[in-house]
């Protein structure tokens, strides 16, 4: 236990987790009740597409300005401002939809404004996971931090459930539930910008300081001259393009394949993210070890059977097990890929390296989900996962094949 909590025995890095992960718990609670709003204002699996699609639109714009950002500013300060920006955010949903004038383009717009806010809060915050630890204890700290995003992921659809259940018992409906959520999210939110005020970490200005322009340019420079870098960025688009799809059309499979309601959702939300904490707490244990590499190509073949396993499944329960262990695979994938990419990353470039990171992991979400949720409209949303897993097992073979680096990290 000791060793796979050893990241907590930093105090900056106990205090910037308990507050990321209260966050979270809000911002996944939203998620679920954002889905499922979506898909009851417009019964179509393309607009939760386009609304995942909207969201990382902006980091895909910016993130990489925000890379520069996190390397030249305060990373603390980026980080609250960023925080505000999406509080705001969640509490106009919340106003609109007590006020029962909410429309599917305010939902749009408002995941707009949430994804510019985290194209600059996301890179200052990976670069600023490794100034709260020791490098030895690097990949301890980014498996960990993964926990609590998946605590959160099982924490938060849960609540929504517990949510819908309290306030049909209070005679209130659905929509008012789904405020709830969107409320208490923007509240979650001053504690993790009370927790980020409280950090001791200090910002080391840069020795010298280029235009924004050359030092985008120079860490465009350092990952184009870094094969085994390339090659984890590679990996992480594919892998986020094909696979997280799968979380995206969970409310089509909940309504149309299994025929229930958003209680259904958010256990299979809750499964999911049950199966992430495992895969993380397995990361954790482990620590830095020998052939990080080849662990994250094989899982990523797993993950991607798994999900083919789960686009044919019809028994409930089966598709539980299924969602838990894709859950625990994808994690182990990611948890691992993020380590290596922070540990070859020195200091002095890990914002704008993070942020090309941050890019491609991010920007494979929204891409993908649009490409599936439009798929979906034509051929059903089991078929397009299905195909999807395929794509991943083909993926992984590739890498395990030409390496270009990754099958011996």
């Amino acid at each position: 236990m000791r060793r796979m909590l050893t990241a907590f025995t930093y105090r900056d890095f106990r205090v910037q987790w308990f507050g990321a992960c209260t966050s979270s718990i809000g911002t996944w609670m939203q998620i679920v009740a954002q889905n499922w709003l979506v898909l009851t204002l417009t019964k179509s699996p393309f607009y939760l597409g386009l609304d995942a699609f909207l969201q990382q639109l902006p980091i895909m714009l910016f993130t990489l300005i925000g890379g520069v950002l996190a390397d030249r500013r305060d990373r603390r300060r980026t980080l609250i401002a960023s925080q505000y920006v999406q509080m705001a955010t969640s509490g106009t949903l919340a106003l609109l939809m007590y006020l029962h004038v909410v429309h599917v383009w305010h939902i749009l717009m408002l995941s707009s404004i949430t994804g510019f806010a985290q194209a600059f809060g996301g890179p200052a915050y990976q670069s600023l996971i490794p100034s709260l630890v020791d490098k030895k204890d690097l990949p301890n700290a980014v498996a960990l931090n993964s926990i609590q995003f998946n605590v959160a992921r099982v924490l938060g659809p849960l609540l929504f459930g517990a949510t819908l259940v309290v306030f049909g018992k209070w005679g209130y409906d659905e929509p008012q539930a789904m405020n709830a959520c969107f409320a208490l999210n923007a509240l979650s939110f001053v504690v993790v910008i009370n927790t980020l005020m409280m950090l001791r970490v200090k910002h080391i200005p840069p020795a010298a300081s280029k235009g924004m322009r050359d030092e985008l340019q120079s860490g465009l420079s350092y990952v184009r001259h870094h094969p085994s870098l390339k090659a984890f960025i590679v990996l992480a688009a594919a892998t986020t393009f094909l696979g997280f799809a799968l979380l995206t059309f969970l409310p089509v499979f909940a309504q149309q394949v299994f025929h229930e309601g958003a209680g259904t959702y958010s256990r299979l939300m809750a499964f999911s993210g049950a199966g992430s904490i495992l895969g993380a707490l397995t990361v954790a244990w482990l620590g830095k070890f020998k052939r990080m590499g080849l662990t994250a190509l094989l899982m990523q073949a797993v993950y991607g059977a798994l999900i083919v396993a789960f686009a044919v499944s019809r028994v409930l329960w089966l598709s539980d097990i299924f969602l838990f262990l894709t859950g625990a695979a994808l994690m182990v994938v990611f948890s691992t890929v993020t380590s290596l990419v922070q540990m070859i990353a020195p200091n002095e470039m890990r914002g704008r390296v993070m942020s090309i990171y941050m890019l491609a992991f991010r920007g494979g979400m929204p891409l993908g989900s649009l490409v599936s949720g439009y798929l979906a409209t034509l051929i059903g949303a089991p078929k397009v996962i299905a195909v999807n897993g395929v794509l991943l097992i083909a993926v992984a073979g590739y890498f395990l094949v030409r390496s270009h680096g990754v099958r011996e990290a």
